[in-house]
Formats: C-alpha cells, sequence, structure tokens
C-alpha cells in the first residue's frame, strides 16, 4: 500500500548571463531587463495550483535552481520564499538551497540571500582552472571561484555546495586533482564532482572537445574517489560528497523516491496519491513566455504505471550508497518486494548486490555498473 513520503519543492528559475555548451537544462541567455516580479508572480500561483498535492505535509526542502538563480534580487527570493510559506508550512529543520554562479552576483550579494531565508548555497564553479572555465564557457575566472567560496563561508549559511567537474577537454589528472585539491582547500561541507558527458542538443554535440580517454578518466576517478576520501568527504551519492552531518536532505529525497512538487519553467514533479492508488509525474510549460502567459501551467501529467513503478524506484534508489529498506520499497511503490525476487537473484548471482532480512545493499562492484545492476531487473 503506497504511503505518503516527505514532500520538497523545486523552483525553476530559466535565465543565465549566456548558455553554457555543454548545458542541456532549460536555460535561456538573458536579452535585457529580466522580468522577476512577473515570474515571482507566476511561481506563486503555479504553486497555488499544486497546493492540492501537499496532503496535509509540511515541505522538507526547497531547491531553486536553473539557469542562474543568483540573477534574482534577494528580495525577489525573499517574496518567494514568504508566499511559498504561506501556501505550505515548513518543516523546522527545512533545508532552502539556491543555486548561484561567481560571476553573476551583480544584484546581490550571498549576506542578503542568507537574509532572504536561503540556508544553504550550490555554486557552480566546475573548475579552478582559467583555461578550462574558458573551453566551458564560464563567465567567471578561477579568483572569483574562490571569492564566491569564501564568501559562502563567512556568511554564515548553514551548509555550501561546490560543483565540480572532471573529464574536462584538454584535462590532465594532475589538474583533475588539483581542482580537488583547491576546492577542499576552501572548507565547503558539501562537493557534487562528476564528469562531464556530451549531451545532445548542446553545442558540445555538435562541435565535440577532446576529453580524456577512457584509461585517463578511470585514472582520474578512481584517484579522486580515494583523494575526497582522504580529505573527510564521506560519498552518499553517485557524484555527491560530504562532510559528516551535510549531505543535501532536497537530493537524498529525489533518489529516495520521495515526493516533489516542480514550479516554474519545464519543472518537473512527482506526487504520490494513496487514495487513488496512483502516482503521477508533471511537467511544467517549458519557455518562459508561454509560461508567463499560462493560467495553467502544467504541460503534461502523467500516471506512472504501476509495472513500472519498481524499476521507477530502483533507478532513482540505486544512485545512494546507502542500503535500501524493503520496507521503504513497499512504502514507495505500494508493491510487495516479492516482485523484485527475480531480479535480485540475479543481481546477487553477479555479486552486485548483497541481501540481509530487511535490506538491500549495493556491493562496490554494483555502485560502479549501476546500468548493469539495472539491468537485471528489465
Amino acid at each position: 500500500m503506497l504511503t505518503l513520503p516527505p514532500l520538497s519543492l523545486y523552483v525553476h528559475i530559466p535565465w543565465c548571463v549566456q548558455k553554457c555548451p555543454y548545458c542541456d537544462f532549460n536555460s535561456h541567455g538573458q536579452h535585457g531587463e529580466l522580468p522577476q516580479q512577473a515570474y515571482i508572480d507566476a511561481l506563486i500561483n503555479d504553486l497555488k495550483n499544486d497546493v492540492q498535492y501537499v496532503q496535509g505535509r509540511k515541505l522538507h526542502s526547497i531547491f531553486i535552481g536553473g539557469g542562474t538563480p543568483s540573477l534574482f534580487d534577494a528580495a525577489q527570493i525573499e517574496r518567494l520564499l514568504t508566499q511559498i510559506s504561506r501556501l505550505i508550512p515548513f518543516s523546522e529543520q527545512i533545508e532552502i538551497s539556491m543555486e548561484a554562479n561567481p560571476g553573476t552576483l551583480e544584484h546581490d550579494d550571498f549576506k542578503a540571500y542568507h537574509q532572504a531565508g536561503v540556508t544553504r548555497l550550490s555554486i557552480g564553479v566546475q573548475s579552478f582552472s582559467s583555461d578550462k572555465l574558458n573551453l566551458l564557457g564560464r563567465i567567471h575566472d578561477k579568483d572569483e571561484a574562490r571569492i564566491a567560496a569564501q564568501k559562502a563561508s563567512e556568511v554564515g549559511y548553514d551548509s555550501f555546495n561546490l560543483d565540480l567537474m572532471h573529464g574536462l577537454p584538454n584535462q590532465s589528472f594532475d589538474e583533475a586533482m588539483a581542482d580537488i585539491e583547491t576546492a577542499a582547500s576552501l572548507k565547503p561541507p558539501h562537493l557534487s564532482w562528476y564528469q562531464l558527458t556530451i549531451e545532445q542538443n548542446t553545442l558540445f554535440h555538435s562541435k565535440p572537445p577532446q576529453l580524456p580517454d577512457d584509461e585517463s578518466l578511470w585514472k582520474i576517478y578512481e584517484q579522486g574517489q580515494k583523494k575526497l576520501a582522504a580529505l573527510g568527504y564521506e560519498q552518499y551519492e553517485i557524484s555527491a560528497y560530504a562532510k559528516p552531518g551535510y549531505r543535501c536532505r532536497h537530493n537524498i529525497n529525489y533518489w529516495q523516491f520521495g515526493d516533489y512538487l516542480g514550479i516554474g519553467c519545464g519543472a518537473h514533479g512527482k506526487v504520490t496519491l494513496p487514495a487513488s492508488d496512483t502516482i503521477i509525474r508533471t511537467v511544467k510549460i517549458k519557455h518562459p513566455k508561454g509560461y508567463l502567459a499560462a493560467d495553467d501551467y502544467t504541460f503534461d501529467l502523467t500516471q506512472i504505471p504501476e509495472d513500472e513503478r519498481a524499476l521507477e524506484y530502483l533507478m532513482n534508489r540505486f544512485r545512494l550508497i546507502s542500503p535500501i529498506p524493503k520496507c521503504e520499497f513497499e512504502q514507495r511503490t505500494g508493491l510487495s518486494r516479492t516482485v523484485l525476487e527475480e531480479g535480485i537473484a540475479k543481481a546477487k548471482a553477479k555479486s552486485l548486490l548483497t541481501e540481509s532480512e530487511e535490506y538491500w545493499e549495493l556491493t562496490p562492484k554494483g555502485q560502479m555498473f549501476v546500468n548493469e545492476l539495472l539491468s537485471q531487473f528489465c
């Protein structure tokens, strides 16, 4: 039987100064003055339409992403958060994260966003190499990246994250390790460290850069894992590392197949409806012009078929390193754990998974070959 999981909220602000050549997110380069007030008004109306899905819950977390949310004034972010709190009560320990780029702090500094109610920053550094930043189309330099991290630390946020990428064009092993060391020297409680991938509908896809070969990529990944562990960062998700007590609550809720409302251009949501034994996914209107002109912001609403729930759950849950409670699977999918017996047996036979009475757990091999692990359940 389905039970209600924790509820989070994702807010999408689609504008950025310029589109990066590797980015396939729903983002749009800034042209002229941004319609900040009108867009915040639309976000609030969008959320009013989705309040029906709250079902008596408090908000577990909020994540304001983009695009580049730090293009918006702190006063507008504060107005947004105030209105959200009036529509949905906040949990006592709510985590409110906002993405920010070092080169887009023209409007307000980090202190103003903290005073507006943001408790956690995620700063898109990507690299501390000027050469690599230029290749990635980033508008900040390595000094701005360091300054941004220092400011986040000084202001008093509960936590802050630095986004780092590896496997960059022409990146050497030493350059990749230097990025980790520089990031760690700034003492972020959380690090996201992920490999650059070439996605369709990006400039890099049409004009591919020269990336490190597979052997070099593996060496960077393997030694980077060891370095992060030695620096005190615990890996808890495929590309997320944190000091003890600083894991991102919002992302964990995603990967545990929790619920989240999505408001803003192209935002996705996932909602459990126990009364009708259904799980739905929502998608909002993608383009800013159409979104701002809308009364009904939902572009698509679909139900996850019961026979697809197990795989949907596993595709999310296998991103986390922690053991998987069997009762969590049943509560989040409404299915009996017995539906996984055949796949579990095959995964165990290939040493991808272990099993106890109450948990399933990925082996180191399973963590390394998640796609192969998933294929045992298809």
